[in-house]
């Protein structure tokens, strides 16, 4: 971590942490829940020192970000978080420049929306484990994994205030960051309420992969801690309103060069319908200029830093061609 350097950007009312590391074209890193800046500890330092600037922040709500109504759910759609991003740029480069975004996660999902929304301020994408999610009028994300899998589904149970934070806490904090970045289980990730996270039973101790230390879960946990965890469930949360905010965008399309790279034991690969999404047309059709899909074998949901070499490859080898 020598050399990254940490700084606060006065945007939109809140106190924007960033991480930041290099000289040269910008790389925007999004996280996504229950990430931090701290989820592209890779990528910044390789990128940074192959002659990339590496701007990555914790978004609204997370981490040494503050000034976000942590309350208000209503506060964390799209439009509200995209356009931190937008006026991030604005504070950190020069009028109209163009930047690479690379996201994970819910990363990603806001990188999709900030490139339909803006893709004047981007110059190519590479995003991981989700894929572009079109506006869909039968209904919200939410709604529609409640109809396919019940009221355990994770995304229905975060929607409650308060009631999942305090099965968090209980579990304690460093406990929920192993059991959640430990989990391989491609199946759809249903959570019973008091009962835990399926593939670890409460009684038996996690045993960290290779690419995971203690020390990395101890920085999770510590944020995590500080900050509270409502900031990063408010975005599940949001979701009905996002989907409100953007049905302007029905059939519209991303117009920036784009690489995907998704790991095949990865929940995000096994949500119903994406498969034949990724690979039978929809997503070129959404996305024109998406010039390569990867399926990384063997490989879960924290892609970045189960996998930090290759992803950095792919990264770089997409994005020096612009």
């Amino acid at each position: 971590m020598e050399g990254i350097h940490h700084k606060t950007i006065n945007v939109n009312g809140l106190n924007i942490h960033i991480a930041e590391k290099g000289e040269g074209p910008l790389v925007l890193f999004i996280h996504g829940f229950p990430g931090l800046w701290y989820s592209w500890r890779h990528q910044i330092v390789y990128l940074a020192d192959n002659g990339y600037r590496t701007v990555a922040p914790d978004l609204r709500g997370y981490g040494q970000t503050t000034g976000a109504p942590i309350n208000d759910h209503t506060k964390f759609s799209i439009p509200h978080v995209v356009g931190d991003l937008i006026g991030l740029l604005d504070a950190i480069t020069n009028e109209g420049e163009k930047v690479f975004v690379v996201g994970h996660d819910w990363g990603a999902f806001i990188a999709w929306n900030l490139c339909m929304f803006r893709p004047d301020r981007v110059k190519a994408l590479v995003n991981l484990s989700v894929a572009f999610i079109p506006w869909n009028p039968k209904g919200d994300l939410v709604e529609l994994l409640r109809l396919e899998y019940g009221e355990d589904h994770y995304m229905t149970r975060f929607q409650k205030p308060g009631e999942i934070e305090a099965e968090f806490a209980k579990m304690g904090y460093q406990t929920f960051m192993k059991k959640i970045m430990t989990l391989r289980d491609p199946g759809p990730l249903i959570l019973p309420k008091g009962k835990g996270f399926p593939h670890s039973p409460p009684d038996v101790p996690v045993i960290l992969p290779p690419w995971l230390s203690e020390q990395d879960i101890e920085y999770f946990a510590t944020q995590h801690e500080k900050a509270g965890i409502t900031g990063g469930l408010n975005y599940y949360r949001a979701l009905r309103l996002s989907w409100e905010l953007t049905s302007a965008w029905r059939s519209a399309k991303v117009t920036v060069p784009t690489k995907f790279v998704v790991g095949d034991t990865d929940l995000a690969y096994y949500m119903p319908g994406v498969q034949d999404y990724i690979h039978n047309g929809g997503f070129k059709k959404d996305v024109p200029l998406l010039e390569e899909i990867v399926v990384m074998k063997g490989v879960a949901h924290f892609i970045n830093q189960e996998k930090p070499d290759e992803i950095n490859k792919h990264i770089v080898e997409f994005i020096q061609k612009f």
